[in-house]
């Protein structure tokens, strides 16, 4: 099966891309079940209920339209029902200091498959290298898994951890060494086993000109190795041109690897299908 799911539209801050356009272009590409998954970063954008939004580069520093973004997407599922099952999602943007607000926005809402990212640190995006200011890169990588680490011990609504080596495709000083990392990474990976959560793999690491895969190959099989079983696969797109790319190349190398099943979501209750 055909599948995508970690995708943005114009519900994303960072996106203009418009949900029906999305949902027409992966019935176009042949995608037969799509997760709608746009941010929501607590701590550094608002609610629109909020008001006093602030914008930058021209788009909204706000979260997801809650009720206008369920509403379309039921709209959308009950149109497109005969060409492509559409699952409503959500990525949550969690650091330490805002679980208490994912707790309740994860109340108010019925979600099928929610990804938790870490997107910032201390209120400090990557991107920006305002949370790298600083600080060594032992530092920012270590500070980076241990509040992954420290969010998933509390949080327990959501699916799987979403590109769990992020801060790699924003290190300016290069790859920083795996066995450094590995062991708060084997405590992630066995809290979400523990769990029974997952972790996506994110083929974005294409466009992005990254030499491995996000997670890396090494993060994939130290998840094998600990019994993890539960994995994702989404573009992270945010145009049509990345909706679905190297979402079969990528099960291909999973197999490689010694996995037998990728995921799909309802409910929060993850199915699995063969590779």
């Amino acid at each position: 099966m055909y599948i995508d799911y970690h995708t943005h539209t114009n519900y994303s801050d960072d996106s203009e891309y418009l949900l029906e356009d999305c949902i027409k272009d992966a019935i176009e590409k042949g995608i037969e079940e799509i997760c709608i998954t746009d941010h929501v970063d607590y701590g550094i954008k608002k609610d629109w209920e909020e008001g006093d939004i602030e914008y930058r580069d021209g788009m909204p520093l706000a979260n997801v339209d809650y009720p206008l973004y369920v509403l379309e997407i039921a709209k959308l599922q009950k149109k497109y029902k005969e060409k492509i099952n559409i699952k409503t999602g959500l990525e949550f943007g969690i650091q330490v200091e805002t679980i208490p607000q994912f707790q309740t926005l994860f109340q108010r809402y019925k979600l099928d498959f929610v990804i938790l990212s870490i997107h910032q640190v201390e209120n400090k995006e990557f991107w920006t290298q305002d949370f790298q200011a600083g600080r060594t890169q032992q530092e920012y990588n270590e500070r980076y898994y241990q509040e992954i680490l420290n969010v998933i011990k509390t949080y327990k609504d959501y699916s799987v951890l979403g590109h769990l080596d992020l801060i790699t495709r924003y290190d300016e000083n290069g790859l920083y060494p795996f066995e450094q990392v590995k062991p708060i990474i084997k405590e992630i990976l066995t809290q979400v086993i523990q769990d029974q959560k997952g972790i996506e793999i994110n083929t974005s690491s294409h466009r992005y000109g990254l030499k491995d895969l996000t997670p890396s190959k090494d993060i994939l099989r130290l998840y094998k190795e600990l019994g993890g079983k539960i994995i994702t696969l989404g573009s992270d797109s945010h145009k049509k041109e990345h909706l679905g790319a190297y979402i079969e190349e990528t099960k291909q190398l999973l197999k490689e690897i010694g996995f037998e099943y990728y995921c799909t979501f309802d409910k929060m209750i993850p199915s699995f299908h063969q590779l």
